[in-house]
């Protein structure tokens, strides 16, 4: 029997998944073969010796130590596009609340409260105060054109914006789900420069933090409206402020509240909705728990964000794994090791991702003590043999 910790709620969509007969699950599960995470820290608990992977279910894994994992050969997996409906609907929500200045006017009419039959000539009065641009033909850059940022893209296509998307990384399959009318541009300056609306899509690294700042706002067309649906770190919270003071951007929107936006004229926080919607968990939830089965039962690594994807159909009498260093000579001994023990290689896998390589064996013979052997070299760190 596998054990599943789950550490958060996990949608019953997705625990159903796991065959009663090979999987117990439960929050209150020791040393596991695999964990189901959403939003609840990792940081600081004590991994076993048997944990296999952690699969969260949802995209960033800021809540995993990741290199802590790498290094034991556990397998952390997330759930990429699996809430991309989600954060795209309110992106879209954004855009519009960012220009009818709608938030504001609902605070307004709140104020009404009590004012009997003056309400009504009240409201003609005051509502030219929240007057603001339609965004049909208006230009929408879309920086980063992954499962989120190429919904949002098409979505504002069909609401009549010129769209505007840049991404370096853009991958063929990627670029085949853009609609033909979006407009691709070679850099974040283009963007920059000619866009009404600016909305990010990116991860937060090292390259991309305060991407939005005072230098990058100073290019920008007045009055810009900027979405923050991605991380907050994208932007220079200071030098946002400070151009919504001088009007040179109109809007800020963010899905990331902090104690410095929240309450500043122009901006509207969101506590971190973009994928707080069922839907949205139950795709999650269902994506998260494949990936545990198909590595825990077949080995195949797919969605991982620090190992390579690498999936082989079992056609022997079993599978090798091997997690290990990317080095010369590595992938030679580990096949060597196979054959020493008598085992006929009839297919194999292997990929790189930075400093770690994944190598999956499908062999026939007799795999006892290849495990032993493999795991002998200076250069693996984790062995498995799924028969």
């Amino acid at each position: 029997m596998y054990s599943i910790k789950t550490m958060n709620k996990i949608a019953a969509c997705g625990t159903d998944l796991l065959d009663k007969s090979k999987y117990v699950f439960g929050d209150n599960e020791e040393n596991p073969d695999a964990i189901l995470v959403r939003s609840a820290s990792l940081h600081e608990m004590e991994f076993g010796d048997k944990l296999l992977a952690i699969a969260r279910a949802g995209a960033g894994v800021n809540n995993i130590p990741v290199d802590a994992c790498t290094e034991k050969g556990i397998a952390v997996f997330n759930t990429p596009g699996a809430n991309a409906n989600a954060v795209k609907e309110l992106v879209i929500m954004g855009i519009l609340m960012s220009s009818r200045k709608v938030t504001d006017a609902i605070d307004w009419a709140k104020t009404l409260k009590g004012k009997g039959d003056e309400v009504g000539k009240l409201v003609e009065k005051g509502k030219s105060q929240f007057a603001g641009p339609e965004i049909k033909g208006k230009k929408l850059g879309v920086i980063g054109l992954g499962a989120i940022g190429a919904l949002v893209a098409n979505a504002a296509n069909d609401l009549g914006m010129e769209v505007w998307g840049a991404d370096p990384f853009l991958s063929l399959q990627g670029a085949l789900h853009l609609s033909t009318s979006i407009k691709y541009v070679a850099s974040n300056k283009e963007i920059f420069e000619n866009c009404d609306y600016i909305t990010l899509h990116v991860p937060l690294l090292p390259d991309t933090k305060n991407l939005i700042n005072a230098q990058t706002i100073a290019t920008m067309k007045d009055g810009v409206r900027i979405m923050n649906f991605a991380r907050g770190g994208l932007a220079d919270e200071k030098a946002v402020i400070d151009a919504l003071g001088t009007g040179k951007v109109a809007a800020y929107v963010t899905d990331f509240p902090s104690d410095d936006v929240i309450g500043v004229p122009g901006v509207i926080a969101i506590p971190h909705l973009g994928a707080s919607t069922p839907e949205s968990e139950d795709n999650c939830a269902v994506m998260a728990v494949h990936e545990i089965i198909d590595y825990i039962e077949k080995g195949n690594i797919v969605n991982s964000v620090n190992l390579p994807n690498v999936t082989l159909p079992k056609t022997g009498d079993a599978k090798v794994c091997v997690i290990h260093k990317n080095v010369e000579g590595a992938l030679t001994k580990i096949t060597g090791c196979a054959t020493d023990t008598g085992l006929n290689i009839e297919n194999m896998a292997n990929a790189s991702k930075k400093e770690y390589s994944y190598t999956v064996l499908d062999v026939t013979g007799n795999a006892d003590g290849v495990e032993d052997k493999i795991n002998a070299l200076d250069s693996v760190i984790s062995v498995r043999v799924i028969k």
